[in-house]
């Protein structure tokens, strides 16, 4: 499965540090999502689309297209 978390982190200059702060989450659990050791809950994958204003299916490589269909 594709998980473009790390993309879009690198993409914005982001640390997982930095992200961590962001998401209330540690720099821990960043690391391990972006190495696929560990799944995002539902309100995660929620709060990551929403930080980067991005789709989920975007998130997860169903689409190349970012933007989010309303």
């Amino acid at each position: 499965m594709t998980f473009r978390l790390k993309e879009l982190r690198e993409a914005r200059h982001m640390t997982q540090v930095r992200l961590g702060v962001e998401l209330d989450l540690s720099q821990d659990v960043i690391s391990r999502y972006e190495t696929h050791d560990r799944e995002a809950d539902y309100q995660t994958l929620l709060d990551i689309a929403d930080f980067f204003g991005v789709s989920l299916d975007y998130i997860f490589g169903r689409t190349d297209n970012p933007e989010i269909n309303k």
